[in-house]
């Protein structure tokens, strides 16, 4: 879904067939602006999506940004203003805020996340536990923040997990499987495999043609000792379990990346608000 598409829908979802408190309450003529306060310190994100669904809906709307995505803020600062008219900014001020809201919230807490292992070479990745029909802008929100994205979807990345591989037969079925599917196909597609134990490991490392294992659900001490023994012939992830309070013992253990489903459905939105000023 690209994001003319998504803001034509949520448009559609929120004002159906017309926005009838302001027809009914304002000029149709009357011109105003929506000034963008922060009220809650954190990593702001969303601007560049809000400017797309004021210009959505009126393209000639004045857009006059004060603070980029990515930039951190505190309360009282101004984010952007907006010159439109008043039935444009009532019916994008709600969709606006609930993307900026939740896109910042992602934001904050992945660059918290970021920040607890900056003194280690591991990245942050996000994962497929997101809102439907949002995950390009919640993945979005987690670059923003400073984290890197895992594949999109299905269809960008094998990843074979626990299920795969018993529902196949096993591991090295899996693979084999895996790898003749995209020759046939001719796909070019990385390969990933999970892991449970270190013996999965060795079965990963005895089959190869593989591009990343994921070490799942591994205590700290187990992974050090997966990561040594895959000892850089293919990327490392870590994941399952892995909090903000504990992800720096993950990373010491030299993994190259550990993913965090919570970077995400964990966040809590930032507290924002758009007041209007009548020209």
């Amino acid at each position: 879904m690209t994001t003319q598409e998504f803001i034509k829908a949520a448009l559609h979802e929120d004002v159906g067939g017309g926005d009838y408190s302001t027809l009914a309450s304002i000029p149709v003529e009357a011109k105003g602006r929506a000034v963008l306060k922060i009220k809650e310190e954190g990593i702001i994100a969303g601007i560049t999506l809000a400017q797309e669904i004021f210009q959505f809906l009126e393209p000639e709307a004045k857009f006059s940004v004060y603070k980029a995505d990515g930039d951190r803020v505190t309360v009282g600062e101004v984010a952007f203003e907006v010159d439109a008219s008043v039935h444009t900014i009532l019916k994008a001020e709600r969709l606006s805020l609930n993307c900026m809201q939740r896109m910042s919230g992602i934001a904050t807490l992945t660059n918290q996340y970021v920040n607890a292992i900056k003194e280690y070479k591991t990245k942050i990745l996000d994962t497929r536990k997101t809102t439907p029909l949002f995950r390009k802008h919640e993945k979005d929100a987690v670059r923003i923040g400073g984290g890197v994205n895992h594949r999109m979807g299905l269809y960008d990345m094998v990843m074979l997990k626990d299920n795969h591989i018993d529902f196949c037969g096993g591991i090295e079925k899996a693979i084999e499987h895996t790898c003749n599917y995209l020759k046939a196909n001719n796909l070019a597609l990385k390969i990933e495999v999970e892991t449970r134990t270190l013996d999965d490991v060795r079965r990963v490392l005895a089959v190869g043609n593989i591009d990343r294992i994921m070490l799942d659900n591994y205590t700290p001490e187990l992974l050090d000792e997966a990561v040594q023994m895959i000892a850089g012939r293919y990327e490392t992830e870590a994941s399952g379990g892995i909090q903000l309070n504990n992800v720096a013992d993950y990373a010491r253990t030299g993994v190259d990346y550990i993913s965090a489903g919570a970077i995400i459905h964990h966040a809590v939105s930032m507290d924002l608000s758009l007041k209007a000023k009548i020209l």
